[in-house]
Parts: C-alpha cells; structure tokens; sequence
C-alpha cells in the first residue's frame, strides 16, 4: 500500500473543498452572488482593462508650471534673506528661467551672494554690471524637483481614483512627464477627468480692505495683493464678481488632515474640514487678531467664499461655504483629502475599450483554453490509461484553485494570464507525464507495481521542484519589472506553478492510493 501520513490526507481534502467553495463565485453572475448569505464567499475573479473594458487616459504634467513656481519661491526666498540682512535692492523679479536683482551698493555682491547660496546650495549666481546678479537653479536641481514633483503627482492621482471607489485601477509614469490611468469597469470616466483636472490648491487669504477694486480692475493693483475671480460664474461663463487678495498665504491646504462634506448653520451643503495643530493655531491666530475682517477661501487661483470673521476659530476645525451642490462637496472634500497636485494636469490621450471587446476576448480565450484541455484530456487518457485519468483530474483541481487562489487575492486577469493558465495547465500535465514515465522504467526494472508507483513520485519530485522553481524564479522577475498585462501573465503563471506542484503530485498520489485501497490491483496497467 502507498502510505500517505494521515494528515497530509485531511490536509488535501480540506485544500480541495476549500478551493472548491471559495471559486464557487465564479460559476455565477454578479448579480446572483450579491444575494448570497453574508457567510458565503462573494469575492470574483477581478477581469483587467483588456477582458472587462474600461478607461484609459494618458496625463500630462505641466512641468513648465512646476518651473515657474520653483522661480517663484527662490524670488520670496531671496527677498526674506535680504531683508533679514538688511541688503538694499531694487528690480527683483523672475524673468525667464532666471530671477534677476540689483543690489543698491555693489560693495554688497559678495555679502549678498554668499547668503543667498546658504540659503539654497542648488542656486547658481552670476554678477552683472552695476551690482546686478543673475540667479539659476542648476540643471540637476531642476531635473531633480522636476522627477519629484512628477513622483507627487502619481501618487495624488493615485488617491483620487483610490477614493473614488474604481477597484484595480493601473497607475504609471510614462517618459517624464506623463502618467498612465487605467480604470477597468469605467465606461464613463467624466468624473474621473473633473477629478483629476483640478490642482485643489487650497489657501486661507486676508482681502485686501485697503485697496480699491475698481482700480485694480482697471489695472491698478496694490503691491502685495492680486485680484482673484470669484468660482462661481454667471450664465455667460465669466466669474460671477472679483475680489482683491493679500498675496501672503495664511494657512494653506498643507495643513488639512481631514474633509468631509456636510451642510452648514443654514443647511447649506459645505465642506467641514480640520488642520494639524500648526494649521489650527494659525488659524487661530489670524481669525483672532483679524474679527470682523473677511477672509477668503481660495481655491486653485478662484475665490471660493469670504466669509467675514466674526470671532476666533480654534481647534482648527472649520468649514468651506459656497454655491456648492451636494456632489460639489463630495468632490471638493475627496480632492482636499488627496491633495493638491504640485502642478495642473493635462489629458493628451483618451479611449475607452468597449465591454463588448472585452467579451470578444473572454470568449477566444476560454475556447482556446477549453481546446487545450480537450486535447490534454484525450491524449493522457489514450497514453497512460488509469493514470491519465488521474492527471486529468489533478489539471481540473488546478483550474479550480487557480479561480480561487486568484479570487481570494483579487489578482487582475488580463488576456495574457489567459495564456499563462493555459501555460500552466500544459506544465502541471507535463508533471504528471513525468511521474507516470518514472513510474514505467521502474516497472521495467522489475519492481512491484506499488513500489514502482512509490518510487516513480519520489524520483520524479526532485526534477518537478527544480524546473518549476526555475520558472517561478524567472516570472517573479517578470511580476517585479514588467507592469499591467504582462504582471498579470506573471501573477497567473506563478499562482498555476505553485498550485501545480500541489495537484500534480499530492492531489493524483492520494488518488492513486485511495484506488489501490479500494480496487485493490495485483497489476496496473500503465
């Protein structure tokens, strides 16, 4: 008699009705398993962009902005520093890819240089005629902040399509500048695009009381402040009014822990938020030395409100009023609590794959893996009798456990992992192949056919481990630096691997064992 310890036995028949039960979904539509008991599996084989259809955008990163602001920020960096040093200049501002200034005394250039390379060691300073100098970020801190700010940028649309709820969602860096967005299941990715079109930069600013609107409208802005567009806007399209801002920031979105959409004291939908404690002291601060005051809420360059203060605000929590519709407060908190891009998006490609084209490939793909099934089927049996029957049972196990391994996990199937279960399958029989050969030259040797089957899987273990090994090896390889379709070819084959090792050797011995005890052959015929 094979002997098989009797808890490897419970072992591989509590393996089985596992994979049994939790592939069980699979068989059903989605529809049905919804109303299935809460106790029941309902987890299915998540379908990739190229099987289920879906969105596909390709997005790309206004570097350009990102550099304008970089210039922009070293330009008020400079201006602290000098002030601070009590440094005189006159003419500072960003001119190109450049901030340029002239210093009062030219007896200051080295003064002045050398604090403002303190203050950033990438700045690159040249000195011009009559104290003027000539600042640069170098090439690597430009190409540096650059990759950062596109790094940033995948990782907050990588949150916003998180939060809307899209499940496996593919999100990469193409070149370097551009992001790809796959959304399996969303036919319809308007939202999506609202979503990811909007930097949801976020700032708390005081309104400029001193100046005048209508001369800034005429042009005559006040230094220190800007004059901002209202977000909501008339019929025509054109902001709704404008209102005159501080251009210093007060507390800005950096700061935010937490949005949700709510409705304020008049019913009104708004979106309550909290700050971190820097941010709620700020706040505080500037709500208590500015009562009575209105205070602007800007959001991406627009003015979202300006509600006037009526007293201090502590505990940093608040909320955003405006003429906001309930989604419009969905939205904007989902964004704030992603956080705002370092720079605008711009879609410069667009598809959307078709369900139908997905069920076309579905289709070819289970005929084709059905066929090679058939195929296997009909050539084990007519080969190795009894035994290929075995092996065909243990490829049917395999198929079974791989629906739920991959269920369980909800790893991605895509059209390729269709090829990698077919690859799989060819694997698990060519293991089987090998037993029942080892089985035959130990029978030809000579020995008793239940220790020509005993040694037959244990010779043929080594050479099964080793080669599939091997294989495992080189599509963890593939999983670790390939990426959508070709991690899913990855994921299924090595899920197929693994689990063959299991059917092809545990699974078809305890067959074979059970059938001796129960058939109990003085031969076999193999």
């Amino acid at each position: 008699m094979l002997y098989i310890p009797r808890w490897k036995e419970f072992f591989i028949f509590a393996v089985c009705l596992i994979g049994i039960w939790f592939s069980l979904p699979n068989f059903f539509s989605e529809d049905t398993v919804k109303e299935w008991p809460t106790w029941m599996p309902k987890k299915q084989v998540v379908l990739g962009l190229d099987l289920r259809g879906g969105a596909h955008l390709l997005l790309e990163v206004d570097l350009a902005t990102v550099q304008k602001e970089q210039m922009t920020t070293l330009m008020d960096a400079v201006r602290t520093t000098l002030r601070k040093d009590r440094i005189g200049y006159t003419g500072l501002k960003v001119q190109g890819e450049s901030v340029i200034l002239t210093l009062r005394d030219s007896q200051d250039a080295d003064k002045a240089k050398k604090l403002i390379r303190e203050s950033d060691r990438d700045i690159e300073i040249a000195a011009g005629e009559n104290g003027q100098l000539t600042l640069t970020l170098s090439g690597q801190a430009i190409a540096m902040r650059k990759k950062r700010a596109l790094e940033q940028s995948i990782e907050i649309v990588r949150r916003r399509v998180d939060e809307t709820g899209t499940s496996e969602p593919m999100i990469q860096q193409q070149g370097d500048d551009r992001i790809l967005v796959q959304m399996p299941g969303l036919q319809d990715p308007t939202r999506i695009k609202n979503l990811l079109g909007q930097t949801a930069k976020l700032q708390f600013r005081l309104v400029d009381l001193s100046g005048s609107l209508e001369e800034a409208l005429k042009g005559h802005v006040p230094p220190g402040s800007e004059q901002l567009p209202d977000l909501e806007k008339k019929p025509d399209g054109t902001p709704k009014t404008y209102y005159l801002i501080q251009k210093q920031v007060k507390v800005s979105g950096e700061n935010l822990v937490d949005a949700r959409p709510g409705f304020d004291d008049y019913n009104r939908p708004s979106v309550n938020f909290a700050l971190d404690s820097l941010g709620a002291k700020k706040f505080a601060d500037v709500t208590k030395e500015n009562v009575g005051k209105p205070f602007a809420i800007v959001l991406d360059g627009k003015v979202a409100s300006a509600p006037v203060i009526n007293g201090p605000i502590p505990g940093g929590h608040a909320n955003i009023t405006g003429h906001f519709t309930v989604q419009d407060t969905q939205d904007l908190a989902l964004l704030l609590r992603a956080g705002a891009l370092p720079a605008p998006l711009k879609i410069v490609e667009e598809r959307t794959v078709g369900p139908g084209l997905g069920a076309d490939s579905i289709n070819a793909g289970i005929h084709g893996t059905l066929i090679s099934i058939a195929l296997v089927v009909v050539f084990m049996f007519l080969a190795y009798s009894f035994f290929g029957f075995v092996a065909n049972m243990a490829v049917l196990f395999n198929l079974v456990l791989l629906m739920a391994a991959m269920s369980v996990t909800q790893a991605t199937l895509t059209l390729p992992g269709i090829a990698g279960i077919a690859l799989a399958i060819g694997m698990a029989v060519d293991a089987n192949v090998l037993i029942n050969e080892r089985i035959k030259e130990e029978l030809r040797l000579g020995r008793k056919f239940v220790s020509a089957i005993d040694a037959g899987y244990s010779r043929a273990m080594a050479t099964i481990v080793d080669s599939n090994l091997t294989t495992l090896i080189g599509t963890t390889i593939l999983y670790q630096f390939g990426s959508g379709p070709i991690r899913g070819f990855a994921v299924t084959i090595s899920l197929g691997i693994l689990i063959s090792m299991f059917t092809a050797v545990s699974l078809t011995k305890l067959v074979v064992a059970y059938w001796i005890r129960w058939r109990r052959p003085t031969k076999i015929s193999i």
